[in-house]
Protein backbone atom coordinates (compact mmCIF):
# COMPACT_ATOMS: atom_id res chain seq x y z
CA UNK A 1 0.00 0.00 0.00
CA UNK A 2 1.24 3.41 -0.87
CA UNK A 3 1.37 5.46 2.78
CA UNK A 4 1.41 8.28 0.98
CA UNK A 5 -2.23 8.02 -0.44
CA UNK A 6 -3.73 8.90 2.95
CA UNK A 7 -1.91 12.13 3.75
CA UNK A 8 -2.61 13.02 -0.12
CA UNK A 9 -6.25 12.49 -0.11
CA UNK A 10 -6.48 14.51 3.56
CA UNK A 11 -4.53 17.25 2.21
CA UNK A 12 -7.12 17.91 -1.25
CA UNK A 13 -9.82 17.57 1.41
CA UNK A 14 -8.73 19.94 3.19
CA UNK A 15 -7.87 22.65 -0.20
CA UNK A 16 -11.05 21.52 -1.26
CA UNK A 17 -13.32 22.88 2.40
CA UNK A 18 -14.10 19.58 3.35
CA UNK A 19 -11.66 19.68 6.09
CA UNK A 20 -10.49 22.81 8.36
CA UNK A 21 -7.76 24.86 7.11
CA UNK A 22 -5.31 23.69 9.96
CA UNK A 23 -2.71 21.05 9.91
CA UNK A 24 -3.87 17.31 9.13
CA UNK A 25 -2.02 15.85 12.05
CA UNK A 26 -4.38 16.23 14.69
CA UNK A 27 -7.13 15.00 12.07
CA UNK A 28 -5.36 11.82 12.43
CA UNK A 29 -4.77 11.14 15.97
CA UNK A 30 -8.59 11.88 16.17
CA UNK A 31 -9.08 9.19 13.93
CA UNK A 32 -6.45 6.78 15.33
CA UNK A 33 -8.82 7.58 18.64
CA UNK A 34 -11.75 5.54 16.99
CA UNK A 35 -9.48 2.41 15.88
CA UNK A 36 -8.42 2.33 19.55
CA UNK A 37 -12.07 2.35 20.60
CA UNK A 38 -12.77 -0.39 18.54
CA UNK A 39 -9.01 -2.54 19.01
CA UNK A 40 -9.84 -2.64 22.46
CA UNK A 41 -12.49 -4.95 22.46
CA UNK A 42 -12.00 -7.01 19.43
CA UNK A 43 -8.73 -8.45 18.54
CA UNK A 44 -9.39 -8.34 14.76
CA UNK A 45 -10.21 -5.61 12.63
CA UNK A 46 -14.13 -5.79 11.84
CA UNK A 47 -15.44 -7.07 8.43
CA UNK A 48 -16.93 -4.48 7.88
CA UNK A 49 -17.71 -0.15 8.96
CA UNK A 50 -19.93 2.17 7.76
CA UNK A 51 -19.18 6.39 8.09
CA UNK A 52 -21.94 8.41 8.59
CA UNK A 53 -21.67 11.69 7.03
CA UNK A 54 -18.34 11.06 5.82
CA UNK A 55 -17.79 14.49 4.79
CA UNK A 56 -13.86 15.07 4.30
CA UNK A 57 -13.18 11.73 4.95
CA UNK A 58 -12.89 10.71 8.46
CA UNK A 59 -12.31 8.60 10.26
CA UNK A 60 -13.24 6.48 7.75
CA UNK A 61 -10.44 6.77 4.77
CA UNK A 62 -7.93 6.49 8.30
CA UNK A 63 -9.73 3.54 9.49
CA UNK A 64 -10.11 1.46 5.38
CA UNK A 65 -6.19 2.13 4.82
CA UNK A 66 -5.81 0.88 8.81
CA UNK A 67 -7.97 -2.26 8.62
CA UNK A 68 -8.33 -2.73 5.20
CA UNK A 69 -11.69 -4.01 5.58
CA UNK A 70 -14.74 -3.16 3.59
CA UNK A 71 -15.89 0.40 4.63
CA UNK A 72 -18.94 2.16 3.68
CA UNK A 73 -19.20 5.97 2.98
CA UNK A 74 -22.59 8.18 3.54
CA UNK A 75 -22.74 11.55 2.73
CA UNK A 76 -25.87 13.93 1.49
CA UNK A 77 -23.84 16.18 -0.53
CA UNK A 78 -23.16 15.08 -3.70
CA UNK A 79 -19.92 17.17 -4.23
CA UNK A 80 -18.44 15.46 -0.93
CA UNK A 81 -19.44 12.54 -2.29
CA UNK A 82 -17.99 12.87 -5.40
CA UNK A 83 -14.74 13.58 -3.90
CA UNK A 84 -14.55 10.30 -1.99
CA UNK A 85 -14.84 8.29 -4.71
CA UNK A 86 -12.01 10.19 -6.80
CA UNK A 87 -10.05 9.53 -4.12
CA UNK A 88 -10.52 5.70 -3.87
CA UNK A 89 -9.45 5.45 -6.98
CA UNK A 90 -6.06 6.74 -6.78
CA UNK A 91 -3.51 4.86 -6.86
CA UNK A 92 -1.81 3.74 -3.50
CA UNK A 93 -5.87 3.44 -2.05
CA UNK A 94 -6.91 0.70 -0.02
CA UNK A 95 -9.48 -1.90 -1.91
CA UNK A 96 -12.74 -2.24 -0.26
CA UNK A 97 -14.04 1.67 0.03
CA UNK A 98 -17.41 2.55 -1.49
CA UNK A 99 -19.63 5.67 -1.30
CA UNK A 100 -23.38 5.88 -0.94
CA UNK A 101 -24.15 9.54 -1.36
CA UNK A 102 -28.27 10.12 0.24
CA UNK A 103 -29.69 11.10 3.12
CA UNK A 104 -29.05 7.61 5.75
CA UNK A 105 -32.38 8.30 6.59
CA UNK A 106 -33.44 6.60 2.71
CA UNK A 107 -29.66 4.45 2.64
CA UNK A 108 -30.76 2.97 6.58
CA UNK A 109 -33.68 1.39 4.04
CA UNK A 110 -31.32 -0.40 1.53
CA UNK A 111 -31.98 -3.97 2.57
CA UNK A 112 -28.46 -5.17 1.94
CA UNK A 113 -27.46 -2.66 4.85
CA UNK A 114 -30.01 -3.05 7.42
CA UNK A 115 -27.67 -4.94 10.47
CA UNK A 116 -24.70 -5.71 8.03
CA UNK A 117 -22.02 -3.75 10.18
CA UNK A 118 -19.65 -4.74 12.83
CA UNK A 119 -18.92 -0.62 13.45
CA UNK A 120 -20.41 2.45 12.26
CA UNK A 121 -18.60 6.02 13.36
CA UNK A 122 -19.41 9.34 13.36
CA UNK A 123 -17.36 12.25 13.59
CA UNK A 124 -19.37 15.47 13.81
CA UNK A 125 -23.02 13.66 12.15
CA UNK A 126 -25.28 15.73 14.72
CA UNK A 127 -26.70 15.34 18.11
CA UNK A 128 -26.74 11.78 20.03
CA UNK A 129 -30.55 11.31 19.41
CA UNK A 130 -30.07 11.73 15.60
CA UNK A 131 -26.74 9.83 15.21
CA UNK A 132 -28.37 7.48 17.41
CA UNK A 133 -31.81 6.88 15.52
CA UNK A 134 -29.88 7.06 12.16
CA UNK A 135 -27.00 4.71 12.77
CA UNK A 136 -28.94 1.55 14.76
CA UNK A 137 -30.72 -0.17 12.01
CA UNK A 138 -26.93 -0.69 9.91
CA UNK A 139 -25.74 -2.61 12.78
CA UNK A 140 -25.28 -5.94 13.36
CA UNK A 141 -26.13 -7.51 17.07
CA UNK A 142 -22.93 -7.24 19.15
CA UNK A 143 -21.80 -4.22 16.52
CA UNK A 144 -20.54 -1.29 18.11
CA UNK A 145 -21.04 2.45 17.13
CA UNK A 146 -18.57 5.09 18.03
CA UNK A 147 -19.02 8.82 18.20
CA UNK A 148 -16.75 12.06 18.18
CA UNK A 149 -17.80 13.71 21.77
CA UNK A 150 -17.43 17.15 22.97
CA UNK A 151 -14.39 17.71 25.34
CA UNK A 152 -16.00 18.74 28.33
CA UNK A 153 -16.00 15.30 30.65
CA UNK A 154 -18.74 16.99 33.02
CA UNK A 155 -21.47 16.58 30.89
CA UNK A 156 -23.08 13.16 31.67
CA UNK A 157 -26.68 13.20 30.01
CA UNK A 158 -26.29 13.53 26.18
CA UNK A 159 -27.13 9.74 25.92
CA UNK A 160 -30.41 8.96 27.37
CA UNK A 161 -30.57 4.76 28.49
CA UNK A 162 -34.10 4.37 27.55
CA UNK A 163 -33.61 6.10 24.20
CA UNK A 164 -31.08 4.19 23.59
CA UNK A 165 -32.87 0.81 24.29
CA UNK A 166 -35.72 1.75 21.73
CA UNK A 167 -33.16 1.42 19.33
CA UNK A 168 -31.57 -2.01 20.42
CA UNK A 169 -28.56 0.03 22.04
CA UNK A 170 -26.58 0.03 25.28
CA UNK A 171 -24.46 2.33 25.99
CA UNK A 172 -20.84 1.54 27.33
CA UNK A 173 -19.67 4.89 28.42
CA UNK A 174 -17.33 7.68 27.35
CA UNK A 175 -14.06 6.99 26.61
CA UNK A 176 -10.70 9.15 26.03
CA UNK A 177 -7.89 8.55 23.68
CA UNK A 178 -6.94 12.37 23.55
CA UNK A 179 -10.23 13.21 22.16
CA UNK A 180 -13.24 12.00 23.75
CA UNK A 181 -15.96 9.27 22.31
CA UNK A 182 -19.29 7.44 23.10
CA UNK A 183 -19.04 3.81 22.56
CA UNK A 184 -22.72 1.90 21.43
CA UNK A 185 -23.34 -1.55 21.35
CA UNK A 186 -26.27 -3.10 19.18
CA UNK A 187 -27.61 -5.30 21.76
CA UNK A 188 -31.15 -6.00 20.08
CA UNK A 189 -32.65 -6.01 16.95
CA UNK A 190 -33.49 -2.15 16.03
CA UNK A 191 -37.41 -2.25 15.25
CA UNK A 192 -38.10 -0.95 11.08
CA UNK A 193 -39.60 2.34 12.05
CA UNK A 194 -36.38 3.76 12.70
CA UNK A 195 -34.82 5.78 11.42
CA UNK A 196 -37.85 7.75 10.67
CA UNK A 197 -38.61 10.07 7.52
CA UNK A 198 -35.95 12.41 6.44
CA UNK A 199 -35.21 15.13 8.50
CA UNK A 200 -37.73 13.54 11.61
CA UNK A 201 -34.95 12.55 13.83
CA UNK A 202 -33.89 15.74 14.08
CA UNK A 203 -37.40 17.61 14.10
CA UNK A 204 -38.86 15.68 16.83
CA UNK A 205 -35.45 13.90 18.57
CA UNK A 206 -36.22 10.56 20.93
CA UNK A 207 -33.89 12.12 23.40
Amino acid sequence: MNNEWLPRALEESRARGFLGPKAIEPHFTHSLGFALCWEERRSTPPDSFLDLGSGGGLPGLFLLERWACRGVFTDSMVKRGRFLEEVLEWDGAPQGGTVIIGRVEEIARYEELVESFDLVTARSFGPPSVTAECGAQFLAIGGVMIVSEPPDDEVTDRWDSKGLAALGLHSEGRERHGAAYQVLTKVAHTPLEYPRSVGTPRKRPLF
